[in-house]
């Protein structure tokens, strides 16, 4: 029976944790037995232990913390891990530092950013360094930005991401109007996301600004993060404090997002954007920019509307035509979701677990 330690340094609950939750699941009901190592006392140890997923609380104090890789080789050699999935920067340098250190367990990584791998010695080296069997990207455009650094392509593999396609199948669609006091009549633009530079939230109002005078609408900012104050003066100065509402870090979002009319998805930088993918398979229409993997996900009037990065004006359009023009807005809906079908999470755990047997075979 496979036996897969995965790592997340990560404190926050984004795109990721939720991927590292889904393949956990996912495993687990193939007989793959799934240990994750997490930051002690964040998001994901909480996810683990409320979900009842077999974890260990690690400290994850930096590149550097040797107790932590002390930590992880014990782990390794009490349970009889069989492959380390690195699934966040600094657990992918930890892991090769116990590797370094004598915990030749293979180790498979995952890149879920678009930009290419830092031009320092220690990032090309831990991408290249021979334990390093397999990295999993979450998208082709990840793969070809990271490809000139990989001395070895075979090395490479693309999964998607996954998500729940059943996630929202007995939610009430007027959840949301409810939760935020929203008069019937008015329509509901939103984001659901990081507050963080690279999705871009400054467009994301500007785009608002534009739309506000041509119906009754609201624009909803799901999310947290450190671009909140900065945000919120934004929309001060674009004087849309009666329009946007800033709902903070949700639990109910797969009572939420069907409750939308446009998901408005405005990154400058994206790995690939599940969020799109939850919208897809919940019938909301998606109005995104072309940033990194998302046009893998859309394809421009056919599956969503697709403008480019910071281009306000254009995504202002494409939004009030999905929300007039029926026809389109029906054709969109109903493309998607015949597409999302392919990025199942049972679909993304099959294909990481013929990763892990590839690895084992070639021992």
């Amino acid at each position: 029976m496979m036996r897969i330690l995965h790592l997340s340094s990560e404190t926050s609950w984004r795109g990721g944790e939720q991927q590292l939750a889904y393949l956990m699941q996912e495993l687990n009901k193939i007989n793959v037995i799934s240990f994750a190592g997490v930051k002690i006392n964040f998001a994901l140890e909480a996810y683990c232990r409320t979900n009842r997923l077999n974890y260990f609380s690690l400290e994850f104090a930096g590149e550097w913390d040797l107790k932590t890789v002390h930590s992880i080789i014990k782990i390794c050699k009490e349970q009889s891990i069989d492959i380390i999935h690195a699934h966040s920067a600094h657990s992918h340098t930890l892991a090769v530092l116990g590797s370094l250190w004598g915990n030749k367990k293979p180790i498979v990584v995952s890149r879920r950013v678009d930009f290419p791998i830092n031009n320092n010695f220690l990032s090309g080296f831990k991408y290249n360094y021979r334990g390093v069997k397999k990295i999993i990207c979450v998208s082709q455009m990840i793969h070809k930005v990271i490809a000139p650094r990989i001395k070895n392509p075979k090395r490479i593999i693309t999964i998607y991401d996954g998500i729940d396609l059943k996630r929202c199948h007995n939610s009430d669609r007027n959840y949301l109007k409810k939760e935020f006091f929203i008069a019937n009549e008015e329509k509901v633009i939103g984001n659901i996301a990081a507050l963080a530079p690279h999705k871009d939230y400054l467009t994301f109002l500007e785009t608002a600004r534009l739309i506000a005078d041509a119906l009754p609408c609201r624009f909803l900012i799901v999310g947290e993060g450190g671009m909140r104050q900065l945000i919120e003066a934004r929309i001060r100065d674009l004087k849309l404090q009666d329009k946007v509402i800033m709902a903070g870090f949700r639990n109910d979002i797969e009572m939420i997002l069907p409750g939308l009319d446009v998901l408005l998805f405005t990154s400058e930088m994206e790995g690939l954007g599940s969020t799109i993918l939850d919208a897809m398979a919940c019938n909301v229409p998606v109005v995104a920019t072309a940033a990194g993997g998302i046009p893998e996900i859309i394809v421009h009037q056919k599956t969503g509307m697709l403008a480019a990065v910071k281009d306000s004006k254009q995504l202002a359009t494409y939004v009030l035509k999905l929300l007039t023009d029926a026809d389109l807005r029906k054709s969109i809906i109903a493309n998607a979701k015949q597409r999302v079908n392919s990025f199942s999470k049972e679909v993304m755990a099959e294909k990481t677990m013929d990763v892990y047997k590839e690895i084992l075979q070639a021992k």
